[in-house]
Order: structure tokens, then C-alpha cells, then sequence
């Protein structure tokens, strides 16, 4: 299974083609387009999200509803392009307004700049943008559905917010219930006190990053593998997740608390009743590279948007005069769209772990496969 994405932020249309998906996939256009809607929900966004109502056209290798096992083609057209055809068209257009040389720190502006040989910033923010998000958002909700089909369920909640941090441990059936709240967080005293950072944070012109923690239920073991680097599951999915826009660290099960733990207190201990289980999950569930059948735990930090309205120091690509950094349409907290781009991300990377697997042309095969592995 493979996935392409093309388009800018401003541009026509986000496209993006799913190659390898295996015949008689139901496949959910309201779940899509609920899981868009969620990329664009959360307190703290922007004014974009208003102009923006994402919703996928399916072009290609589905017919009523069902996937032929063809390449599944879609696109999700950006509604703010008849704002900006002027700019952006690729027909032609006038390439001297909307120029960005006032480079932001954080941003791919100034190093995708001097890599790709242009003077205007705008050709390597219209690309880098997270934007972007919203065709991987669509292309992990098909994975998660041929997930489903398994028997195999990714969820997952907002665990800290600029400081704000969630330590409780909750079960999988409550991380749902997270998707209805401001902040995608679970405690409401900790959310309302996020809640006032983040409202403190735009009114400085600031911005806030977080925690996002991601959990997969109901994977059997063996899926990944110790023979090769490139093929171990923690670290696909791990690279899934710090290919997010914003993402800086990623650790599975304890992670990084592992470190300071004796070993007696860092690895789960084996059991068998019929059939071998463990107690605790500290490893996440993966151990040397593949999955053990426990829960798959991921948290990934999110750093503060880049593009702050108040401006931070840089300089200005053309004069090479210090400057404040320009100021595009942004959010002050994108952590609810993280959290779903994120679920989205693993869904995918761990769709084409399990089909690298099982293969199958159709799905009553892949399921069999499925089913026959203990």
C-alpha cells in the first residue's frame, strides 16, 4: 500500500492517490468527511477554518461505495483559491503580490528558499504548509477503515497543552469522548486551565504546542519486523508521526521515563494462561521492532505554531535587513488538528505494515490471512 499527496495551501485542490488497497473496502465518505471536519475543529484555530469546509470527491477506484483495487484517486478543493487564482494560478499569474521574503523562524521559508533556488518565500510555504494535512487526514481514514476490518482500532486524546499535563491513564473505549471537548483533553479542569493559557497566549500574539498521545487497539502480534532497521514497527510508525508538520519528538509506551527506571521497572514480565500475556506496557506494544499484541501506545510533542502575529526576529530574504518575520493567517493552537493528523498518520503507516504482511487482492482474503495468525 502506498500514498501520494500533491497541492498547495492556496492552490486549486489537495490531491491524493492510494495505490495497493485491496478490492471490496467499504469505504465510509461520512467518516472522511467527519474526520476533516475534526482537522478544522479545536480551540485556538484560525480564520482559515472558517473559509475551508473540507470535504473529499473520490475520482477514481471506488464504485458504490466499494474500492475495485484500482489506485483511489481523491481531491479535496480549497474554497480560499478564488481568493487567491490571481496569485496562484498555474495558467499564469502575478507573481509580484503576495511575495514573502520577511522569512519566519520555524518555517521551511528561508532553507526551502536557498534549496530550491527561489526568492519568494511563497513557493516553499504554499508546499510546506500544514495544510497539506487535510489529504493525509483523508487517505489515514481509508486505512483506518480496512483497520476496521480487522478488527483493529486507532484512537487516541490531547495529553498536555503548553505545559497543562494529563497524567492519568484511561482506558481505550473513554479516548472518544475527548473529541467533543475544546481541547481534545479529557480531565475538564486541566482543559479549562489550558483553555486560559491558550487565551492568554493570543492576546501576546503567542502560540501554543502539546502532547498528543496515540493508541492502537486490537493488532495481533508479529506485525513488523527484528530482521531488518527499516522494517520494525516502532520505528515506521514512529517516522509516520515526526513527518507531521510541527512534530519534534516521538517516544513509544514509557519512552523517554525509561531512561531513568531501573530495568526491573521498565520491562513488561511474561506470562501465559493459554496463551502468554503481560501485566503492564511499558514497551508500548512493540518489543524488538514488532508488535506483541499488547496496546500501542505513541506520543508525539507538537511544537507552538511558527507563524506568530506578533512577529519574532528574522531577516528579510531580499535586503538582507533585519526585519520582524511576516505574518500569514494562522492559528494560536493547532493541537485537536494534530491530534487527528496524527491518529490518521499511524492508521496509514500501520495499514501498509499489516498489508506488507497478509497481502490480498480483496478483502475477504486479507481477512482470512488476518484471522489464521495467532
Amino acid at each position: 500500500m502506498k500514498f501520494v499527496s500533491a497541492g498547495e495551501s492556496h492552490g486549486k485542490a489537495l490531491v491524493g492517490i492510494i495505490e495497493g488497497l485491496p478490492s471490496n473496502l467499504k469505504i465510509d465518505i461520512d467518516e472522511i468527511n467527519y474526520c476533516l471536519a475534526l482537522r478544522q475543529s479545536g480551540y485556538g484555530r484560525g480564520a482559515r477554518q472558517k473559509i475551508e469546509r473540507d470535504k473529499i470527491e473520490i475520482l477514481s477506484g471506488v464504485r458504490n461505495l466499494f474500492t475495485l483495487g484500482s489506485p483511489l484517486a481523491f481531491l479535496i478543493k480549497n474554497n480560499d483559491y478564488e481568493n487567491w487564482r490571481a496569485f496562484m494560478a498555474p495558467e499564469g499569474c502575478d507573481t509580484t503580490q503576495k511575495t514573502l521574503t520577511k522569512v519566519r523562524p520555524g518555517h521551511a521559508d528561508l532553507t526551502g528558499m536557498l534549496k530550491y533556488g527561489t526568492a519568494d518565500a511563497r513557493n516553499i510555504l504554499e508546499r510546506a504548509s500544514a495544510r497539506e494535512t487535510a489529504v493525509r487526514v483523508a487517505a489515514g481514514t481509508i486505512a483506518r477503515q480496512y483497520l476496521r476490518a480487522l478488527g483493529v482500532e486507532v484512537s487516541g486524546y490531547v495529553k498536555s497543552v503548553c505545559g497543562v499535563c494529563d497524567d492519568k491513564i484511561y482506558g481505550f473505549e473513554q479516548l472518544e469522548k475527548a473529541k467533543s471537548q475544546p481541547l481534545f483533553m479529557l480531565d475538564e479542569a486541566l482543559q479549562n486551565k489550558a483553555v486560559a493559557i491558550v487565551d492568554k497566549l493570543k492576546a501576546n500574539g503567542d502560540t501554543a504546542g502539546g502532547v498528543v498521545e496515540i493508541r492502537i487497539k486490537g493488532l495481533k502480534s508479529g506485525f513488523g519486523s527484528c530482521m531488518q532497521y527499516s522494517t520494525k514497527l516502532d520505528a515506521i510508525l514512529c517516522s509516520a508521526l515526526m513527518s507531521v508538520q510541527a512534530v519534534k519528538g516521538v517516544e513509544v509506551g514509557l519512552g523517554f521515563k525509561s531512561a531513568d527506571l531501573a530495568g526491573s521497572k521498565v520491562h513488561d514480565e511474561i506470562f501465559y494462561n493459554g496463551k502468554y500475556f503481560r501485566k503492564t506496557n511499558n514497551a508500548g506494544g512493540i518489543e524488538g521492532g514488532m508488535s506483541n499484541g499488547e496496546e500501542i501506545v505513541l506520543r508525539a510533542a507538537v511544537k507552538p505554531i511558527p507563524t506568530l502575529m506578533r512577529g519574532l526576529n528574522t531577516v528579510d530574504a531580499l535586503t538582507k535587513q533585519p526585519v520582524k518575520a511576516a505574518g500569514e493567517r494562522s492559528d494560536v493552537c493547532a493541537i485537536c488538528a494534530a491530534e487527528i493528523i496524527l491518529e490518521s498518520v499511524a492508521a496509514f503507516a500501520l495499514a501498509e505494515a499489516v498489508a506488507e504482511r497478509l497481502g490480498g487482492d480483496n478483502m475477504e482474503e486479507v481477512i482470512n490471512r488476518y484471522n489464521l495468525l495467532g
